[in-house]
């Protein structure tokens, strides 16, 4: 084949796992060819994480603007705000943009060849991409390596009763709204659900969300799911708990839903977002013909991020969960250095994870309940955000940091938090647990005030029976 290429690494997928690969591989001096079929930087940077930060900051200001004119205690009066949604969502996709063309920037400087299309893997060393995603015709483009990594992310899941389109959206559309609808029906009261009703509920739609499980965010711990249902029935989010989705209403105007005790019943919404999950997008592109070890959708991976076949890699969201940017940009790294020669474990003490609803919810290590299931005797320390004075001036004392230790040796394994920009937190909170810091290392550690950060000194100290300020 006269257009054949050879290299060392091949990555399919450009998002935060596959360009952070391919960057770091370029550092360490190795040819890296990295296949995109549609734009750098994945989901994350174009349709999840950041788009999703940024309609949750719009919304954030518009609601704020709104409240000055019932809440008097500030001292601020201000007439009533009004959107423009075009202009909102404008500057949105400039952040976007910035993102993807600096990381494609990234890329060129570290010497990686980004080929434009759509892959399809002919066997462990040998890729054949279609250039149609540059709306070129042709003979695919082939590519021959000795490591191949797979970072070919993740979609949602649709419901097969209820497929995408027309007024039934994904989170991809929420995201990029041309108009907003009066009312929104979210289905799924996990993260991504409640982060998208949560914005739209402030920008003036009315939103209802439906939820099988008795809880809104049940992967969370109920303690810290509470701070959060009280502020959703105050934004006057209609939450229907432990009821099912049937279908869509026979006129598309709802969604019919049924709760575990009562009677099937239409709930009216001018749109359905459905956001029940996430699932690896592990077909399309010839994945099955390596016949690799699968975990379901889910591809099997070691300690190394290797796959069952040799010189073939996997990272991110196509190994499951958790499906996470950060966890995908950490596995990217520890593959490039490994087929630079490095010796290296993808074997972090913990993961944080963020749920940027408001308040917001941030974890790392394990729960008191988990801790409880491995056999762990703990000592908990628990500090309300009510007692933290930079907490109090941001008006958000709504929430808590809570530690979780071993009782014997004080060792730290897990944090919790909810409140209002607690999502900062994280880095501590993960920091602490990978250099296997006690409870005595945070209490000692002095923290500036007045911040909020104060509350995990605070919790430490707690833990310990030394708390000061509560």
């Amino acid at each position: 084949m006269s257009n054949l290429i050879n290299t060392t690494l091949l990555i399919i997928g450009g998002g935060p796992g596959g360009y952070v690969a391919a960057i770091r591989a370029g550092q360490l001096g190795i040819p890296t060819v990295l296949v995109e079929g549609a734009s750098l930087g994945g989901t994350c940077l174009n349709i999840g994480c950041i788009p999703s930060k940024a309609l949750i900051h719009v919304a954030e200001k518009f609601h704020a603007l709104q409240g000055y004119d019932k809440h008097s205690a500030l001292g601020i009066q201000v007439s009533s705000p009004t959107l423009d949604l075009e202009r909102s969502v404008a500057w949105k996709d400039a952040i976007v943009k910035k993102l993807t063309t600096g990381v494609g920037a990234l890329l060129k400087k570290n010497k990686v060849t980004v080929v434009q299309g759509w892959a399809h893997i002919i066997d462990g060393k040998t890729v054949d991409v279609d250039p149609v995603a540059k709306g070129k015709a042709g003979a695919p483009q082939r590519i021959r390596c000795e490591h191949l990594l797979l970072a070919t992310g993740s979609e949602p899941v649709a419901l097969p009763f209820m497929p995408f389109g027309g007024s039934v959206i994904s989170s991809t559309e929420a995201l990029s709204p041309k108009t907003l609808p009066a009312s929104l029906a979210v289905v799924g009261g996990g993260y991504i659900g409640l982060e998208l009703g949560t914005a739209y509920r402030k920008l003036g739609v009315k939103v209802d969300v439906i939820e099988a499980q008795d809880r809104v965010l049940p992967a969370y711990d109920a303690e810290l799911v509470k701070p959060v249902h009280a502020a959703l029935k105050t934004l006057g989010v209609g939450l229907h708990l432990q009821t099912q989705v049937l279908g869509l209403a026979e006129d598309g105007k709802g969604v019919r839903i049924q709760p575990a005790k009562g009677a099937e019943q239409i709930l009216a919404a001018q749109q359905i977002l459905v956001a029940v999950g996430r699932k690896p997008r592990s077909r399309g592109f010839g994945l099955s013909s390596l016949m690799l070890d699968m975990n379901g959708l889910a591809v099997r991976i070691d300690d190394r991020c290797h796959t069952s076949m040799n010189g073939v890699w996997a990272i991110g969201d196509l190994t499951g969960e958790p499906m996470l940017a950060h966890r995908a940009m950490a596995q990217g790294e520890c593959v490039a250095e490994q087929i630079a020669g490095l010796t290296r474990r993808f074997m972090p003490a913990a993961i944080p994870a963020v749920c940027f609803t408001d308040p917001e919810v941030v974890t790392a290590g394990l729960s008191p309940q988990q801790a409880a299931a491995d056999g762990l005797d703990t000592v908990e320390g628990v500090f309300p955000l009510a007692a933290n004075g930079r907490a109090m001036t941001l008006e958000s004392s709504d929430g808590f940091v809570r530690v979780v230790a071993r009782r014997d040796n004080h060792l730290i394994i897990g944090w919790q938090a909810v409140g209002r920009g607690v999502s900062e937190f994280s880095a501590s909170f993960a920091q602490s647990i990978e250099m296997g810091a006690c409870l005595e290392d945070v209490a000692h550690t002095i923290h500036a005030h007045p911040t909020q950060s104060e509350a995990i000194q605070e919790a430490a100290l707690r833990a310990l029976g030394q708390a000061v300020h509560i």
